[in-house]
């Protein structure tokens, strides 16, 4: 069921998921979401950068990221926030999880000028200055949150390929961890899967965190369905939907490779 603001947000949300953009959490996550839904709890998705921008001017840059992922030239950035909600909607309703969107744009539409223009700015590059008043904004709006359901459960993403607007919701997840929430930070999938790209943002984090494990092994296959349905992503984030799944599968078997058994991970701070 999609929600429509953080009020309307209940003590059943015991597990809070923050998606930095509309298939981040299905991607990393999705056997975990499976595993709770399947023990009778009722975990919420919330996506922080999903809002369009109110122009329809797009810099060069993010008209290119639109070609990449297939959207052709008479496609509003109305049309692809459109269509990536249809596709986010198709994915969490087959767990079926509930959701909420956020109104924060993505870092390709953000500033004017633009603020990331790049693919070494946009990964792997430093978030600019001005994004620092989004984690402020999304740290009060969750902190109130958290002190209203201080029971909650909360999973951000660790920022591993250090994608800015990963970093971002990263970074706010630290600041809910510091007035006391409990937060797990998933290893952000596809970017994970890159040699030494875990140990590298591990140890610039240089934070005392120590590995959760989650067995989802029945849930794999309902992890990829979900993934295909974000079908705009595919082709960009692995090269077609065999890819996919292969990384899925052959990444959470590694993880502790042991016969049919597939896991997704988690850092939490140590107690």
């Amino acid at each position: 069921m999609r929600l429509t603001s953080l009020n309307d947000i209940q003590t059943h949300h015991r597990h809070i998921f923050l998606s930095p953009h509309y298939d981040d959490v299905v991607y990393s996550c999705g056997g975990t979401l499976g595993v709770q839904l399947s023990s009778g709890l009722r975990p919420l998705v919330i996506t922080v950068f999903g809002g369009a921008p109110t122009t329809g001017t797009l810099s060069p840059f993010a008209q290119q990221v639109h070609r990449q992922r297939g959207f052709g030239g008479t496609t509003t950035v109305q049309d692809v926030i459109e269509i990536r909600r249809k596709e986010d909607a198709k994915a969490l309703d087959l767990f079926p999880t509930d959701y909420l969107w956020l109104d924060y744009q993505d870092a390709i539409y953000r500033g004017t000028p633009t603020y990331y223009n790049s693919d070494s700015q946009l990964m792997g590059g430093d978030v600019h200055p001005a994004d620092a008043e989004i984690e402020r904004q999304l740290l009060n709006g969750l902190l109130t949150l958290h002190n209203r359901l201080p029971d909650t459960v909360w999973y951000a993403p660790l920022g591993v390929g250090r994608h800015v607007d990963h970093q971002i919701v990263a970074s706010m997840a630290d600041g809910l961890a510091q007035h006391g929430a409990k937060v797990y930070f998933y290893e952000d999938f596809p970017y994970v899967t890159q040699s030494g790209a875990l140990d590298t943002r591990l140890k610039e984090l240089d934070l005392p965190l120590e590995p959760t494990l989650v067995e989802m092994s029945e849930m794999l296959e309902l992890r990829i369905e979900a993934a295909e349905a974000y079908a705009t992503q595919t082709q960009q984030n692995f090269g077609g939907s065999e890819q996919m799944r292969q990384a899925m599968t052959h990444y959470t078997h590694n993880i502790r490779p042991v016969e049919t058994i597939y896991l997704e991970r988690y850092w939490t701070y140590r107690r």
